[in-house]
This record gives C-alpha cells, sequence and structure tokens, in this order.
C-alpha cells in the first residue's frame, strides 16, 4: 500500500505567529524560504566583520540615497522572507516602519558566506530572481571572491561575473564601485 505524504509549507504569518508563540526565539537564526523554515549557520567573526565592513562603505557612499539595511528581513512572497546580510533598498522616509520591504524596493541584495555557498547558490538565489531582485552579489571568503548576478527571471539570473583580488565590483543601480580586497578583508 502507498503512503500519500504531503509537505506543509508555512507563510509569513504563520512564522511570525510561531516566533510569537516562542517556538523560537529573535535568537534562532532562522529563514523562511519557500514555506520551510530552515536553521542557517552560525555567523563567524570573519563574516561578521565582512558584513561590518561592508554596512560602513556602503553607509558612507550612498548616505541619504538609499538605505544600508544588515540581516533584516525582505518579503519576497507569502512563503518566503529571508534575511539578506545587506540589503540595499530605495530610500523611504519612514525606513520602512510599516511593513518590510518588497523585492520592487530592494536595489542590491548581498550575500556573505563561508560554509553556504552552495545553499546561497541553490536555494537563495534562485528565489531573489524569481521575486526580480536587480542584482545580488555573493561574497565567498573561503575562496575570497565575489560572484554578481544581474538580469533576474523566473529560470535564475542569465548575468554572472566572479571578481577576484585586484578586480573592483561595481552596483547597477548604485554609485558604488568596492575594491574586492575591501570587501573580503
Amino acid at each position: 500500500m502507498a503512503i500519500s505524504v504531503t509537505k506543509r509549507l508555512f507563510t509569513v504569518a504563520e512564522y511570525y505567529r510561531m516566533a510569537q508563540a516562542g517556538i523560537f526565539s529573535e535568537d534562532d537564526h532562522v529563514e523562511l524560504l519557500e514555506g520551510e523554515i530552515f536553521e542557517m549557520s552560525p555567523i563567524s567573526s570573519r563574516h561578521a566583520s565582512c558584513v561590518s565592513r561592508l554596512n560602513h562603505l556602503l553607509q558612507s557612499r550612498l548616505q541619504g540615497r538609499a538605505i544600508v539595511s544588515v540581516q533584516n528581513p525582505v518579503r519576497l512572497s507569502e512563503y518566503s522572507e529571508p534575511q539578506p546580510d545587506i540589503a540595499v533598498l530605495k530610500f523611504r522616509s519612514d525606513f520602512y516602519s510599516l511593513e518590510h520591504p518588497k523585492p520592487e524596493d530592494v536595489l542590491l541584495v548581498i550575500e556573505v558566506c563561508e560554509t553556504s555557498a552552495e545553499f546561497d547558490r541553490r536555494v537563495k538565489l534562485p528565489l531573489y530572481a524569481k521575486s526580480g531582485i536587480p542584482e545580488v552579489w555573493l561574497i565567498d571568503l573561503t575562496q575570497e571572491q565575489i560572484e554578481i548576478y544581474r538580469a533576474p527571471s523566473s529560470q535564475g539570473y542569465s548575468d554572472a561575473q566572479t571578481f577576484r583580488r585586484g578586480q573592483t565590483v561595481t552596483a547597477q543601480l548604485l554609485p558604488v564601485e568596492l575594491a574586492v580586497e575591501e570587501l573580503v578583508g
């Protein structure tokens, strides 16, 4: 006899109700992706340093032109609300106080990885592309490289480039040019 098993996916609203009920706390490093709750890798010192460096560099170069959001939610859909390491958002005077930013608010997403590169490539990048996020940078600290993804569609990003030490990266929708060394340390 065959057994039929159906996977139960959670909405963002249910995810928040679980947090309010104490199923997981704000200190738990979890993300809701396509209705599934993923426990993310702990943030190493090198990862944290890179995110802090990015925040400093972007804040100083984008002052007043965009909002640099650090490890905060971006509502991609009813079933996905990742917390990218950095999301550069269109400037709004309310700083998104009434609702989390949506894909149309995002100018650039940056994910920093040491141990999660394959997960980011296989799971997060397709979600960002499907949602129409125009540009994603994957900073791979292990390989000391930056992968830039542009031209999103429902099938993924059609433009991907890799940059290494000695090269600079330029954001497509922002007046930002950074040396790879500035980002990977």
